[in-house]
C-alpha cells in the first residue's frame, strides 16, 4: 500500500509547504509500535506450544497450523482477514477519490488508517492465542510468498522512470503503463500485505518475528498514503531492502544451505537497481558494488557452494523478467479497456 494516485512527490499545494511534519512523527511512532509488538509476540509465544500441529512434510508444507482445525478457527481467521481487507480497500478508495493530494502532515484518513491497522494487529494477536490458525490452513504457502514477490516486482516497475532498472537505465515502458501501475497499486499492495499478515499465526520463530516486523512496516507505509513521508526515497528503500534480511533469515532457519542465493540475490537487485534511486555519489556506488562482488566471491569459493554461481542470477533474473511480464499484462489490460470504451483515452488526454 504505497502512493495510490498518479500525483508525484512534488505535487503539494502551495498552502501546505510548511505544515508540522506529523507524517514523520507517525512514521517513528509506527516503527516503535512495530518493535514493541514484535517483542510482545516473542514474549507470549510459549503459550502457543499447547496447540497441536502435524509433522513437517517438507518445503511445500506449512508447519504452523492446527492438526485439527475447527469451525471457529476458520471463521475467526477468514472473518477478521476479510474485515481488515475491505476496511483497507475502503480507505484507499476514499483517499483516492476524496483527498487526492499530498500533504506534509497527516490527513484525517491517515489517522483512521493507522488506527484500523493497529486494531487488526491486536485482533490477530488475540485470534492466534484463542484459535491459533491463520489462512495457512486452507491455502498454499506459495500463494503467500507469491503475493509479496509480485508486490516487490510492482515496485520495480513503478520506479523504472525515477531510478531506472539496470544500473540507472530505464526500460522503454510506456508512460501510461507506469501511471496505471502507480495509481492502482495500492489495491494490490493492500491485498498482498494483509493476506500475508493473516496467513501466519503470530508465532515467534526468527522467521516469523522478522516477517511480522516487516509486515508491520508495510502496514505503516500503507497507512501513510498521500503524505510526503510515504514517498521519501529512504523510507521507500527500507520497504524493499528488508526482504533481504527476511528471506536470508528464513533460508538459514530451513537449513538447506540456500541462504547465499537469497542474500546475494536481493543484494544483486540492490546494486543493479535500488541504490541508483538514493542519490549516492559515484564512489559510494562503486564501493557497494565492490563489497557485493567481494562477498559473493568469498562465499562461492567455499566447497559447499562451488559450482553454484547460478544462484547469484536466479532472483534478479526472475524479478526482472517478471517486471516485463507485469508491464505487458497492464498494457494488455489497457489495450482491452481502450477497445471496450474507446472514448476514454481522449477524455483523459483532454483533462490532463
Amino acid at each position: 500500500m504505497t502512493a495510490m494516485t498518479s500525483l508525484k512527490p512534488g505535487d503539494i499545494a502551495p498552502s501546505q509547504r510548511r505544515p508540522a511534519r506529523w507524517d514523520r512523527w507517525a512514521l517513528w511512532g509506527g516503527i516503535a509500535f512495530a518493535l514493541a509488538f514484535t517483542f510482545i509476540i516473542w514474549a507470549a509465544a510459549p503459550r502457543l506450544e499447547a496447540f497441536p500441529k502435524l509433522p513437517d512434510e517438507g518445503p511445500a508444507w506449512y508447519y504452523w497450523k492446527l492438526a485439527e482445525p475447527t469451525v471457529a478457527s476458520r471463521l475467526s481467521a477468514w472473518g477478521l482477514y476479510l474485515a481488515h481487507q475491505f476496511a483497507a480497500w475502503g480507505l484507499i478508495w476514499y483517499a483516492q477519490n476524496r483527498v487526492k493530494r499530498y500533504t506534509a502532515g497527516l490527513h484525517p484518513v491517515n489517522v483512521i488508517a493507522l488506527g484500523v491497522n493497529a486494531l487488526f494487529v491486536l485482533l490477530h494477536f488475540v485470534q492466534t492465542h484463542v484459535w491459533y490458525d491463520g489462512l495457512a490452513q486452507d491455502v498454499s504457502i506459495f500463494s503467500s510468498q507469491g503475493s509479496v514477490i509480485v508486490m516487490l516486482v510492482w515496485i520495480l516497475l513503478m520506479e523504472n522512470n525515477r531510478r531506472g532498472l539496470i544500473f540507472g537505465k530505464r526500460l522503454p515502458i510506456g508512460k501510461r503503463i507506469i501511471q496505471h501501475a502507480r495509481k492502482y497499486h495500492g489495491y494490490y499492495f493492500a491485498w498482498a500485505i494483509i493476506y500475508t499478515f493473516w496467513y501466519h499465526p503470530m508465532e515467534a520463530t526468527n522467521g516469523h518475528l522478522l516477517g511480522f516486523f516487516y509486515t508491520f512496516l508495510l502496514l505503516l507505509q500503507g497507512s501513510l498514503f498521500l503524505t510526503r513521508i510515504h514517498v521519501n526515497k529512504w523510507w521507500m528503500f527500507v520497504q524493499e531492502i528488508t526482504v533481504l534480511a527476511h528471506g536470508t533469515m528464513v533460508a538459514i532457519v530451513q537449513g538447506n544451505n540456500m541462504w547465499p542465493m537469497f542474500l546475494f540475490g536481493f543484494a544483486g537487485i540492490f546494486v543493479i537497481t535500488q541504490m541508483h534511486g538514493l542519490g549516492l555519489k559515484a564512489w559510494v556506488k562503486w564501493l557497494l558494488l565492490g563489497v557485493y562482488v567481494g562477498g559473493a566471491a568469498l562465499v562461492y569459493s567455499q566447497p559447499l557452494w562451488q559450482g553454484k554461481l547460478w544462484q547469484l542470477a536466479a532472483i534478479p533474473a526472475i524479478d526482472y523478467l517478471a517486471v516485463v511480464v507485469l508491464a505487458l499484462l497492464i498494457g494488455a489490460g489497457l489495450w482491452v479497456y481502450d477497445r471496450v470504451r474507446p472514448h476514454r483515452p481522449a477524455e483523459n488526454a483532454a483533462s490532463a
